[in-house]
């Protein structure tokens, strides 16, 4: 098997620099290297990038938790209760002491550091001088994806842009706007302008231009700015690089691994040392396949899911859920037993025992795929939907709609394989901008679903929307849970932050 720049350059990389320390922002290098002696070459130029996008995996020794604030807050997921810090966030009951904020927040700003230092040490290197742009940019997308995690999940927090030295950490926080607009947009914009639209080889996997347009224009609609986020979406529709894959699940396939629907995805490799595989498979699996149950799919998610008269229902459902008595990916049935609060497992990150042996299950081979052309395509809906472009709002909608039902005319596992049931999946045809914000609202809870994406979007839909769905959990609170709080290991080492 090939092994993607990531793959290779983790091997290679993660022996002698940038290992262990997590601070909250700084980083100094460790092992073969001094910082005097490292920065010299190309080679090494390339090798500190690699080490900016560490921490985007779900390696084992990242322990990222994106899924936690992603799917366990919101109401498409619940937890066995022998975790308590990953309990608390499921029942909203959230401490600036719970372990996943500092989890998450040291992994994010280890991020930010790794590309500041690229960003800071780079430009000095004598070296081929369109790869030094091309690092460069790599490093600005980085940079903003990490601060577009930390903004959405912990609101106002520290701006840091270059290395700095452990006495220069009382740094107070910034507003969400200027990170966006200071940060994230400009870094983006300049991004977009020097990364090329593909890779070949070993560098696939590396943040393409495409890349940078999308997360810029995700930027834009988390902002509201409407008229911004259509014609930044819009131009990756019209650069035609991008189509929704014949079968939705081939998305979710370690055999179809940064396909024409994937635009940004992070690599994973089994059986490398050191180990860069994907762990949210051991951790969504069933007890019986050597897994810890996480993320159960709650009812009211699969209800969400539409269905014929004939009780057909949208393939996403048994692409994306494990349901009492079907198939399961080992070729098994699943059973309701093995998801002991909700009764149901999600497949999405799930690779089949037969590819993954039992004591690697927390090192698999799936990637996960962080921004998909059918995500960006009901972006760009939703954008000319609250502009009143009703009619081209639909044409993107009903993209995801169409791939959705012809997955019976590609997949050969399906019942009635070759024919489109009656009544499945029908276009959206309203004209009142009310009604199609509802649709792709539900659009992306089912197209996207376990994806981690749910609870950012019901916050950003604000209080009603969120309080409406959120119902079921009685904790909730709009203002209250809009943020998680900042870790309190990093208000003790950060006097500056305010409450």
């Amino acid at each position: 098997m090939k092994k993607s720049f990531v793959q290779w350059g983790l091997i290679i990389l993660l022996f002698f620099i940038f290992s262990g320390c997590k601070k909250f922002i700084t980083k100094d290098i460790e092992g073969q290297y001094p910082e005097s002696e490292f920065f010299q070459t190309q080679q090494q130029a390339l090798q500190a990038l690699t080490a900016a996008y560490k921490p985007l995996s779900f390696a084992h020794s990242n322990n990222n938790r994106l899924w936690v604030f992603g799917d366990v807050a919101s109401d498409d997921s619940e937890n066995p209760i022998d975790q308590p810090d990953i309990s608390s966030i499921d029942e909203l009951n959230i401490t600036p002491i719970n372990g996943n904020l500092s989890i998450q927040w040291s992994l994010l700003y280890e991020g930010i550091t790794r590309c500041n230092i690229v960003l800071n040490k780079v430009p000095a290197i004598e070296m081929d001088p369109l790869l030094k742009s091309r690092v460069l940019a790599e490093a600005k997308f980085l940079r903003s994806w990490y601060y577009f995690q930390l903004i959405n999940i912990f609101g106002d927090v520290p701006i840091v842009l270059e290395p700095l030295s452990s006495e220069q950490l009382q740094i107070a926080q910034s507003p969400v706007k200027d990170i966006f607009e200071t940060v994230i947009e400009l870094d983006l914009i300049d991004a977009a302008t020097q990364l090329p639209d593909k890779y070949t080889g070993s560098d696939v996997g590396r943040a393409t231009k495409g890349a940078a347009i999308a997360l810029l224009a995700k930027a834009y609609l988390f902002q509201q700015k409407w008229d911004q986020a259509s014609t930044t979406a819009a131009i990756i529709v019209n650069s035609n690089q991008y189509e929704l894959m014949p079968v939705y699940s081939q998305n979710f396939n370690a055999n179809f691994k940064n396909n024409t629907e994937s635009v940004f995805e992070v690599q994973h490799l089994s059986a490398q040392v050191p180990n860069i595989g994907n762990e949210l498979n051991q951790l969504f699996a069933p007890q019986v396949e050597g897994g810890y149950f996480f993320n159960e799919p709650t009812q009211n998610f699969v209800n969400e899911f539409e269905k014929t008269i004939d009780t057909v229902y949208d393939p996403r459902l048994d692409y994306t859920v494990g349901r009492d008595t079907l198939p399961w990916i080992n070729g098994n049935l699943f059973k309701k037993e093995w998801a002991p609060a909700t009764g149901f497992l999600t497949k999405k990150h799930q690779q089949p025992l037969s590819e993954v042996s039992i004591p690697l299950k927390s090192d698999a081979d799936i990637n996960y795929v962080a921004i998909r052309y059918a995500d960006v395509l009901l972006w760009y809906a939703e954008a000319l939907n609250e502009q009143g472009r009703i009619a081209d709002a639909l044409i993107q909608l009903n993209k995801v709609r169409k791939r959705a039902r012809e997955n019976y005319l590609y997949d050969i596992s399906l019942p009635g394989f070759g024919i489109v049931p009656a009544g499945l999946l029908p276009d959206v045809t309203s004209n009142n901008p009310a009604d199609v914000r509802r649709a792709i609202q539900h659009e992306r809870r089912v197209e996207l679903g376990f994806e981690f994406h749910r609870y950012f979007d019901l916050i950003r839909w604000g209080a009603a929307y969120a309080e409406a769905a959120m119902s079921e959990r009685p904790n909730f609170d709009y203002e209250t849970h809009k943020k998680f709080p900042i870790p309190q290991i990093e208000r003790d080492r950060n006097k500056a932050l305010h409450p």
